[in-house]
């Protein structure tokens, strides 16, 4: 089963595209998901975003340090390709993959072809909620395990499984967990958040 994306129409800039050919694109200074062979040009994240990217690759690489058999951690665009002909490439704004699905060192370059454990993607001002929640269907779709969508402006997370979705708040004393997939992570809201201060 494949999922439908539905991404603004004006952000295509274009079609027929592969991952190889995304690959091998120049830096232009933007960011680029690739849909079912549709690049989908994206502004560069803020500041904001871009600090909270980061707490949350430090908490979990932190947490990763202490338990390395578990897997590893990687930041912000790189790219997973989730699906061919056409191709998906997303490039989440931190994933971890565990380390029994690792493959071979030789075999870590360019695009991973397999879905990360575990997805953060930090939803921004320009975000259309459409387009969200259709990532999040292609990173289930594609096999993803465990996704958090990070609402900044709302200090909440959105916790989705296979056929299931949590809503945490800071406000209500929620904090992320691990699962399945990393067991034992726990990470109070509020202290996320708070590192934004």
């Amino acid at each position: 089963m494949r999922a439908v994306l539905r991404p603004d129409i004006d952000a295509v800039v274009a079609t027929g595209v592969t991952a190889d050919e995304l690959a091998t694109r120049g830096d232009d200074g933007y960011r680029y998901d690739l849909i079912e062979g549709d690049l989908i040009r994206m502004s560069p994240g803020g500041f904001r975003h871009g600090r909270l990217a980061a707490e949350l690759v430090f908490q979990l690489r932190g947490f990763l340090a202490r338990h390395p058999e578990l897997g590893v951690v990687v930041g912000a665009e790189t790219g997973f390709r989730l699906a061919r002909d056409p191709d998906t490439v997303l490039g989440p704004d931190a994933a971890v993959v565990r380390r029994d699905r690792l493959p071979p060192a030789a075999q870590q370059t360019g695009f991973l072809e397999l879905a990360p454990d575990l997805v953060v993607e930090i939803v921004s001002p320009s975000d259309r909620w459409t387009t969200v929640s259709d990532k999040v269907e292609a990173y289930l779709v594609g096999g993803v395990r465990l996704v958090w969508i990070v609402e900044p402006n709302r200090r909440a997370v959105r916790v989705y499984t296979l056929g299931a979705e949590r809503r945490l708040r800071a406000d209500r004393g929620d904090a992320l967990d691990g699962g399945d997939v990393l067991p034992g992570f726990l990470l109070p809201l509020t202290e996320l958040f708070d590192a934004l201060n």
